[in-house]
C-alpha cells in the first residue's frame, strides 16, 4: 500500500502517555502514513501500537537533530511534537531548532493535542500538498 504521508511523532517524556492515547485512537490513520519518531517516543508507540515506526535516536542523543535533518531533506510531512512547556529540557536548544527548521521548510507541526487533532483529521492528510519553504531572499530584500 503507497503510504500517504510521511508523518514524525515525537513527546517529551511527561507527555509520552498522552501521545500514546492520542496515537491510539488515531491508529487506523496513522497506519496509512509512514510513520517516524524520536527513540523513546518510538519504542514506546511500536509497543503501544504494533505498527512499524522508523527510529531515531532519543531526542537528547541526537534524535531531534536527526528528524530536523530529514526535514531540511524534504522527507517530512508532518510533524506531531507533544512539548511539555513546564519542565526544563536539558536539549531545549535541540527542540527549539527542530521547530525552527520546520516552519524554515514549511512543515505541518502540531505542538499539542488540540492542534494535532486538527491536523490528523484534515483532509490535507491524503491530499498532495507543496511545502513552500521560506525564499530568505525575498524576506531579506523585501
Amino acid at each position: 500500500m503507497n503510504k500517504n504521508k510521511n508523518i514524525a511523532l515525537v513527546a517529551h517524556d511527561h507527555l509520552k502517555t498522552n501521545i500514546i492515547q492520542w496515537a491510539k485512537k488515531n491508529r487506523e490513520e496513522l497506519s496509512k502514513h509512514q510513520l517516524y519518531a524520536t527513540g523513546t517516543t518510538g519504542s514506546v508507540l511500536i509497543e503501544a501500537l504494533n505498527l512499524d515506526l522508523h527510529c531515531f535516536k532519543s531526542g537528547p542523543l541526537g534524535g531531534d537533530q536527526q528528524l530536523g535533518a530529514k526535514i531540511a531533506e524534504g522527507g517530512i510531512d508532518v510533524v506531531f511534537f507533544f512539548i511539555d512547556p513546564l519542565s526544563a529540557h536539558s536539549h531545549d536548544v535541540d527542540v527549539k531548532a527542530l521547530i525552527r527548521i520546520a516552519v524554515v521548510h514549511d512543515t505541518a507541526i502540531a505542538i499539542n493535542r488540540a492542534s494535532a487533532d486538527f491536523m490528523i483529521q484534515s483532509p490535507l492528510i491524503h491530499r498532495s500538498y507543496k511545502q513552500r519553504p521560506l525564499n530568505f531572499e525575498t524576506t531579506l530584500n523585501a
